[in-house]
């Protein structure tokens, strides 16, 4: 089923949240906001005491199921995340899903992407509801050609040359930005930012006290900071 016709904001069947790996190594910290849907899960909700969480927030609870999608699906000889991380495939572009919830973060410096990889990202944001980029992740949708006409942000440090790049597409300074479908982000811990923020706006509504809302409740347990999109809480500009 695409995502075209299914509302994210209430889902009437499981969520795939997809995580593309490209062939080259992808910082291990860009991909990790991944985690803060699973945190919104009955499976991993139903591991915490009933004491600790009430009964009206585990109600909340999404169900998804998650993907870390690579070309072949084959476990790579050499780690493709950073930290000499190995991460398993568990699809390839061949056999994945329609995904719901699209991640990409940053491949090193070098990597050119293929043209199978490029086509694979262009049909999961054709038929996703949320397209997201964290840090340097950025580079994958422009090369994609997704980027035009859009409105998107990227690392501080290379809004420059990404103007310089793809100057149809708006570049703003901010830790997070949204135009639709596209979530894009500034560099590395921006993402979970930015992915806090994306789940406020599509599943806390109008339930903005930890006491009413599941999402803003393990926000708060898990310590995710809310800090200014437009970086005014930090004094230094490369």
């Amino acid at each position: 089923m695409s995502s075209k016709t299914f509302n994210l904001s209430k889902p009437d069947r499981t969520v795939q949240v997809g995580v593309i790996l490209l062939g080259g190594l992808t910082e291990f910290l860009d991909v990790a906001p991944v985690d803060l849907f699973n945190s919104l899960t009955p499976r991993f909700l139903q591991t915490l005491s009933s004491a600790f969480l009430p009964v009206h927030l585990l109600q909340q609870a999404i169900d998804m199921e998650f993907h870390w999608v690579t070309e072949t699906g084959k476990t790579p000889s050499v780690s493709n995340l950073t930290a000499r991380t190995t991460i398993v495939p568990t699809d390839s572009f061949a056999t994945c899903p329609v995904l719901d919830i699209v991640l990409i973060g940053a491949y090193h410096a070098g990597y050119n992407p293929t043209e199978a990889e490029l086509a694979y990202v262009r049909k999961a944001y054709d038929n996703c509801s949320a397209f997201m980029t964290i840090c340097g992740g950025i580079e994958v949708p422009l090369r994609a050609g997704i980027l035009e006409g859009k409105t998107a942000t990227g690392p501080r440090f290379m809004l420059d040359i990404l103007r310089q790049l793809a100057p149809g597409t708006n570049w703003i300074e901010k830790r997070w930005a949204s135009d639709g479908k596209l979530w894009t982000s500034g560099a590395l811990l921006n993402g979970t930012d930015m992915v806090a923020a994306f789940q406020r706006e599509v599943w806390g509504g109008k339930l903005l006290t930890e006491e009413d809302s599941l999402v803003e409740f393990m926000a708060r347990v898990g310590g995710v900071p809310v800090r200014d999109v437009d970086y005014k809480d930090v004094d230094w500009k490369l």
